[in-house]
């Protein structure tokens, strides 16, 4: 692969900002200090009461500290002092109530000092006191899921974002956390399970799958060599976002998990060279362009092999003081004439024979850009050829380039085999025609 993966990071920092507006107050009918006064009421246990009330006070005086723009040695070292309080109250805690108000001092000690285990507990503790409100309860998972990530506490990452995706959170980092979650356990091939579930749900809710989604699935799958997983996730990226990166993905998938054949992998190129891939910047395509006049072979498609390195000059994909490439283009562009003009002799004659001879004589049409005597040489070929999906898939290709969309889509349909990936690819390029 070409490493052009974005390597999606979630921000913890934003995310520990955001659970910090939407974490406290929720579930507590009264403060530990304000049961104190009512002698100990509103579910809070005297013992914890007694801890709580000093803790209360500090964390007080460090969300006043955190307002004065203290800088972040001076939280750290303010949120550390409270700390062996807050414990000694969380041991305290005894109550739903007081595991709830135990649980939201650790958060908010961990949201301070940066701690994600302290944040990590914080939410866990207010989860397992039952006084999270239910219409919050995945919310809080989703919370605690990152923060489980970021500790790489995977297991219970997965439990919890797990149950914020049942609950219908509809973060955008929730995919990428929970896949690579599934992969850090070890277990690529079901965070792409959970990937696919996600997909259709946000599918089903008539919103888009985030790129960042795919891009994690994406690299997951290519790590863990799980080859129809992988190309399964490019085909679906490319078919929501057909951009040039993604025409480009989804063929590298293709030609690294799919076992292709030179003849094969030359019909894949074609495809690149069509759908955009080709046209990405020149570091990430180079090695493509010369594969691609590799595969077309200056001996046997001269013309394509000519107008191929012309295009990779001109996006400077090629370079013009490599001898390799030189010599290629100088053998084909020899060739050209001599070739072109012993075609139309010989058509009638691949056309009564079919087969092979056909197959090959469509070949020579195709790349000097003459489809339309390609298709017919094509069906020709159809008869009597043993590579019946070689002459499907370029059959649909010649119809492919003379806006037969259709027919070609019904050929592609028909290829099998080893094949049959790079023709998925070509029905996805027939589905941006509309």
């Amino acid at each position: 692969m070409r490493g052009f993966f974005p390597k999606n990071t979630v921000g913890i920092a934003a995310i520990a900002m955001a659970a910090s507006m939407g974490l406290v107050g929720y579930g507590l009918t009264a403060t530990p200090a304000h049961a104190a006064k009512k002698g100990g009421g509103g579910g809070y246990s005297k013992e914890f009461v007694a801890a709580a009330q000093p803790v209360q006070e500090e964390i007080k005086k460090l969300d006043e500290l955190k307002a004065s723009g203290a800088d972040q040695g001076q939280l750290i070292a303010a949120a550390n002092a409270v700390l062996p309080k807050a414990e000694a109250a969380a041991s305290a805690a005894s109550t739903p109530g007081d595991k709830m108000a135990a649980g939201q001092f650790l958060f908010s000690i961990g949201n301070s000092n940066g701690d994600d285990a302290l944040r990590k507990r914080g939410v866990g503790m207010m989860l397992d006191s039952g006084q999270v409100p239910a219409d919050k309860q995945a919310t809080y998972q989703f919370y605690l899921g990152n923060f489980a990530y970021a500790t790489k506490d995977f297991p219970t990452a997965i439990k919890a974002l797990k149950a914020a995706a049942d609950g219908g959170v509809q973060e955008d980092a929730l995919g990428p956390l929970l896949i690579d979650s599934y992969a850090q356990a070890g277990q690529a091939r079901e965070g792409l399970a959970a990937f696919k579930q996600l997909a259709a749900a946000r599918k089903a809710a008539g919103q888009a799958v985030p790129d960042s989604w795919f891009s994690r699935a994406s690299m997951v799958a290519y790590n863990a060599k799980l080859g129809p997983e992988a190309i399964d996730v490019a085909m679906a990226w490319v078919a929501q976002n057909p951009n040039k990166m993604n025409w480009l993905n989804a063929a590298q998938m293709v030609r690294n998990f799919s076992g292709l054949d030179t003849p094969a992998t030359l019909d894949l190129f074609r495809l690149m060279d069509r759908s955009g891939a080709l046209e990405n910047e020149p570091k990430f395509v180079q090695s493509e362009y010369k594969e691609y006049v590799e595969s077309a072979d200056p001996r046997r498609l001269p013309g394509e092999v000519v107008r191929v390195i012309d295009k990779g000059y001109a996006a400077n994909a090629l370079n013009r003081s490599d001898a390799w490439v030189a010599e290629a283009r100088q053998n084909a562009a020899g060739r050209v004439g001599s070739d072109k003009a012993s075609l139309a002799g010989e058509v009638a004659g691949a056309k009564a024979a079919g087969g092979n001879r056909a197959l090959s004589l469509g070949d020579a049409f195709l790349s000097y850009s003459e489809p339309g005597k390609a298709e017919e040489l094509y069906k020709a070929a159809l008869n009597g050829s043993p590579d019946q999906n070689a002459a499907l898939t370029r059959l649909g290709i010649a119809q492919y380039d003379q806006g037969k969309y259709a027919e070609a889509k019904a050929n592609f349909e028909k290829v099998t085999g080893p094949r049959q990936a790079v023709a998925r690819l070509w029905l996805a390029l027939i589905g941006t025609k509309g």
